[in-house]
């Protein structure tokens, strides 16, 4: 999942580059649709394994996924969405780091 959330932080970079970017950029624009679905699993892979490394980007790429709907949430939808704005400052470092360790999971 650290891959899928990184792909659809890093849509707009990721076509730099040379033999795949292409096609990795049309994906993840393809799952930026389904960016609320991706980012509640995110959140909740990244809880149920939150002392693991791949917990805690998984939570962060959950976090930046759903910054804009937090606001419902009553009592700490506005520190979520603050911090939430704060992390889509390192959007695209998250989403390189979420592909990496999703990638080193894999091996």
């Amino acid at each position: 999942m650290n891959i899928v959330g990184g792909l659809v932080l890093c849509a707009g970079i990721i076509g730099a580059l040379p033999v795949l970017g292409g096609l990795l950029e049309r994906v993840g624009k393809f799952l930026g649709g389904f960016q609320v679905i991706i980012g509640v699993i995110m959140i909740v892979l990244g809880v149920l394994s939150i002392f693991s490394l791949q917990g805690i980007v998984a939570f962060l790429v959950g976090i930046i996924l759903l910054t804009g709907l937090f606001h419902v949430i009553p009592v700490l939808g506005k520190y979520l969405d603050r911090f939430g704005t704060w992390l889509g400052g390192f959007q695209t470092i998250i989403g390189v780091v979420a592909i990496i360790i999703g990638i080193l999971g894999l091996l």
